[in-house]
């Protein structure tokens, strides 16, 4: 009876979390096992399982590190807890087109605190969080995201984008094997328009161009592509009349789930392309990025990275684009 209750509780406990919970004093096999059941993981082999296994101890004691050291983020059992990290590597697909300003864990003269809030979620100038999959298409996501949101502040009817159109066709870019969201949004412009996700669906694999199939929607044009300055006043200043896409070092996100990410818990090279949604003056000031990976990841999709810092190198590679 007594080990009944438990089951019972420890089912309730881990479909309260956004997020796997893993309840003390459980065993390492135990936890792994609940850990597959929240997050509904099967394995082809007994090699794979006991290779995710391996993974997934390891995720543990990084977490427990992790959170031991941070004021203001936390760390846990993510869906990516039991992926190496060359496997989660492989997500963060930015390929810059030219190089990099050099990039610098500094706070600038402009970067003094902003007071005043942004939220282009609340505004209704994004669409829904996406999922890149196991494909490095992130440049493509953000892409995808910038233009929908242009489009949207432009006073045009919603119309999700098709980010497989990007991975398929733009041949400046290399696919789920990486690209610049700089360059494809220039190409968004060059070919007049995106295909709808309707029209062109996600695949999440490399695939022959088709958007001789489709033809570009008139919700998703966009006519000027420009790099914001780097430094986080210029982003700010940009910010506040759209969301942006930008460029980070997401290699410590792997086992994020909330709160926010400083300076200190991040690197510097630039891996990973997503949206810059908004900007929140609480807790000293943060930004709020929306990624791909699901609204099962982080904060239901979003992470926020502290302000005046370059926290991730978020001034690396900034853009915005207009109807």
């Amino acid at each position: 009876m007594h080990s009944t209750l438990l089951v019972l509780l420890s089912v309730a406990y881990l479909a309260s979390a956004l997020h796997y919970e893993r309840l003390g004093g459980v065993s390492e096999e135990v936890a792994f096992e609940q850990y597959n059941n929240f997050w509904n993981k099967t394995h082809a082999t007994l090699q794979e399982r006991h290779q995710r296994f391996v993974n997934f101890v390891h995720a543990g004691r990084k977490i427990e590190k992790l959170n031991e050291k941070s004021t203001s983020a936390q760390f846990g059992y993510t869906k990516f807890a039991d992926w190496s990290y060359n496997e989660f590597k492989k997500l963060n697909g930015f390929i810059p087109s030219k190089p990099l300003p050099e990039q610098h864990n500094v706070i600038s003269k402009r970067t003094i605190q902003q007071m005043t809030a942004i939220d282009w979620v609340a505004k209704g100038m994004t669409t829904p969080i996406k999922n890149q999959g196991q494909c490095g298409s992130c440049w493509a996501f953000s892409t995808t995201e910038t233009v929908e949101s242009a489009n949207l502040i432009a006073g045009h009817t919603e119309v999700a984008g098709s980010p497989q159109e990007i991975v398929d066709c733009d041949s400046n870019d290399q696919g789920c094997d990486g690209g610049d969201p700089q360059e494809a949004l220039q190409w968004v412009v060059d070919q007049g328009g995106l295909d709808t996700e309707n029209c062109y669906p996600y695949t999440a694999q490399d695939g022959n161009c088709a958007q001789s199939q489709c033809t570009a929607s008139p919700n998703l044009k966009i006519k000027t592509v420009t790099p914001v300055g780097s430094d986080e006043g210029s982003i700010y200043q940009a910010l506040m009349s759209m969301p942006l896409s930008i460029c980070c070092d997401a290699s410590q996100w792997q086992y994020y789930t909330g709160g926010v990410l400083t300076a200190d818990q991040c690197g510097l090279s630039i891996d990973h392309a997503i949206q810059l949604t908004g900007y929140s003056p609480s807790q000293g000031g943060y930004w709020i990025v929306r990624n791909s990976w699901g609204a099962d990841w982080g904060e239901n999709g979003f992470i926020y990275l502290q302000y005046g810092s370059n926290t991730c190198g978020i001034t690396s590679e900034v853009t915005a684009a207009e109807c």
